[in-house]
């Protein structure tokens, strides 16, 4: 019967409306006359001060806002101002019937204020408990952890959306326990089985932000063991830009379980290479090149070229920062450049005509079993493009050059970061060989969130169902945020002399059959096992991979020293002189061109890499080449230049 009227448009609503509450004035003042002398004279009733009434009455309502607030979301802010509005008009009854000289006894207003306040207000209250309990019952119960203002604004934001019915607090200031806020009791975390039995929510949501990084890591240990998912309220930083709004839930960021505090950058380390320079960032459409530009930007530089070989990638990135310009009312030249790092002559005209001052190259393959089966590629690709970009920089002038490198470097065991370490050793020969530019690269672990880290695909596993599969069941990683690592390189940049090697401190090492546990913990589900065969997600041990180690390291030596930075080192290694590395490059030039990925691989065994590969040769189409007994050579052309 209601639901027409619900779904009417809002004119309609708003007419029907006005007509009920005129009926109801006019009701309520027949309606006080008979409480109060038990008939309603007509021939001692004026109509006037009633026309009056009824006139300033719904004028004070429209005024208030009454016919603009949706009925079904009527709150107790509302019902007071419903309450104010009727004194008013009971005001205006007895003012009205004193001008007109008008018949009416003193307490008529009194009563009449009564039943239009029960009149005009019971509707409107039973109308909003109609659909609250009727259809907005209907949406899945959530706890909310944080009985503050972010979970009363959560709180809010949900009732009044469609998505998730509110039932209760979470809290551990013992000031808000038993208190009740936002029409929600206040319960203590150890309360939280007994409210989960009671309300079977779907997911817990996090509404507290003001907590440091160990107290979170503390509060998702004693969390991860309920049985209920949990999501978080977007960041601070997303909510100020606007990015985001409060009732925009999200999966738990994994690194809170890290219990990492970042380090805040020093100003005057992350600016120094970037304010009012032309600064270049290479694979800038990437997951780290992308963060780069992102913090770039903040620093105000003069110029900033977007170098990708992805056109996707570099049209997004490419919008994303124009946004963020506007929004940071910066005035950024941003130039879009589409290009592989493979072409030096393309790398030195850009960097020449837009006068490159700095240049980050974050251009890399970087994922272990694809270089493994496509090791020319990802030779050309690490090792000759960071040369070639290298060089370009050199001709153009630039004044700082700084490599991503990575702690698959050292010792490496695969191709991947063979090809890294050789990347490295180029550029100290090249810092070697002249001054003019300076040199650094900054190794790292992995970054929660790249292109290849575990996190995401985990994630998406889990919601299939299972099984999530890690490789080893003793695999280690190092693991840092993003946003982190692109700022330790900005400030890495700063701190270089020249040819130096900076790695950067990551904390503690996880393992990763842990970390796959709590992810799937924290997504309201169990593990399945012999110890738990009615457990919901399985973890598979598929074995390590081509080139793939069960622990990563940073340092090949322990020759390292502190910087200004307290999570900055600098790592005194084994360099080539620069007729040594040009040696070798030519020497891969040649098995690259010939296709003797034989020969590259005991090529980077030769060099000072430490490279020991674990596993036979896994290029897929130089073991078809094999199988086939094809003894067909490469062709000759010199890509180098």
């Amino acid at each position: 019967m209601l639901k027409p009227l619900i779904d009417a448009p809002r004119t309609t609503k708003r007419a029907v409306t006005l007509i009920y509450d005129t009926a109801g004035i006019c009701t309520a003042f027949a309606g006080a006359l008979y409480l109060r002398t038990g008939q309603v004279p007509p021939e001692q009733v004026s109509l006037s001060p009633l026309l009056i009434t009824v006139i300033i009455s719904l004028l004070l309502f429209i005024k208030l806002g009454f016919y603009r607030a949706v009925l079904r979301y009527m709150t107790l802010p509302a019902m007071l101002n419903l309450l104010a509005g009727l004194t008013l008009s009971a005001t205006t009854l007895a003012i009205s019937c004193f001008y007109f000289q008008a018949w009416l006894p003193r307490t008529v207003p009194l009563i009449y204020l009564a039943l239009a306040l029960l009149i005009l207000g019971t509707p409107r209250l039973l109308m909003r408990a109609w659909y609250y309990h009727r259809v907005r019952r209907r949406k899945p119960n959530v706890l909310i952890y944080g009985a503050g203002p972010s979970g009363m604004e959560l709180c809010s934001a949900l009732t009044q959306g469609n998505d998730y019915h509110p039932v209760a607090f979470i809290d551990e200031d013992p000031a808000r326990i038993g208190s009740i806020r936002a029409s929600l009791r206040v319960y203590s975390l150890e309360q939280a089985e007994q409210l989960i039995s009671r309300y079977e929510p779907s997911r817990l949501l996090l509404a507290s932000r003001r907590q440091s990084a160990r107290q979170r890591q503390t509060l998702l240990e004693q969390l991860k063991g309920l049985p209920v998912e949990i999501l978080s309220i977007p960041s601070m930083e997303e909510l100020a830009s606007g990015r985001a709004t409060i009732s925009q839930l999200q999966d738990l960021a994994i690194e809170d379980l890290l219990g990492r505090t970042p380090v805040p950058p020093m100003p005057e380390l992350i600016s120094a290479c970037i304010r009012d320079q032309s600064v270049m960032v290479t694979g800038a459409g990437g997951s780290i090149g992308s963060e780069l530009c992102r913090q770039i930007i903040q620093q105000r530089p003069k110029r900033l070229v977007l170098f990708e070989l992805n056109e996707y990638n570099l049209y997004s990135i490419e919008r994303e920062l124009r946004t963020l310009c506007e929004s940071y009312q910066h005035t950024v030249e941003l130039v879009p450049a589409l290009g592989s790092v493979q072409h030096r002559t393309r790398l030195t005209e850009l960097m020449r005509h837009f006068h490159i001052d700095t240049v980050y190259h974050a251009a890399a393959y970087k994922h272990v079993p694809l270089v493994e089966h496509n090791v020319i590629e990802g030779v050309r690709n690490n090792i000759f493009g960071t040369w070639f970009t290298a060089e370009a920089a050199i001709d153009a002038g630039a004044s700082h050059f700084v490599l991503v490198s990575t702690d698959k470097a050292v010792r490496p065991t695969n191709v991947m970061g063979a090809s890294k370490r050789v990347a490295e050793l180029v550029l100290q020969a090249l810092a070697n060989r002249q001054q003019s530019t300076r040199f650094c690269m900054v190794r790292f672990g992995n970054v929660l969130g790249s292109s290849g880290s575990v996190v995401p695909l985990f994630r998406e596993q889990i919601r299939q169902g299972g099984p999530v599969t890690v490789t080893h069941r003793d695999i280690i990683r190092y693991f840092m945020t993003i946003p982190e690592a692109a700022q330790l390189v900005l400030q890495a940049g700063a701190l270089s002399s020249n040819g130096d090697t900076f790695v950067l401190d990551m904390g503690e090492p996880v393992r990763i059959v842990e970390l796959a546990s709590n992810m799937v913990r924290l997504m309201g589900l169990s593990i399945r096992d012999e110890q738990h065969p009615d457990g919901d997600i399985e973890i598979h041990y598929t074995g390590l991979r081509p080139g793939e180690k069960l622990y990563e390291e940073l340092l090949v030596g322990d020759n390292v020293t502190g910087t200004r930075h307290p999570r900055i080192m600098r790592a005194e290694e084994e360099q080539l002189s620069w007729a040594d590395t040009e040696t070798l490059l030519d020497a891969l030039d040649r098995a690259c061109r010939q296709f003797e990925v034989d020969h590259i691989q005991q090529l980077l065994q030769n060099a000072p890499t430490g490279f020991t590969p674990d596993s036979k040769i896994s290029d897929l189409l130089w073991q078809q080449r094999q199988q086939g007994g094809s003894s067909e050579t490469g062709h000759s052309e010199n890509w180098l230049h």
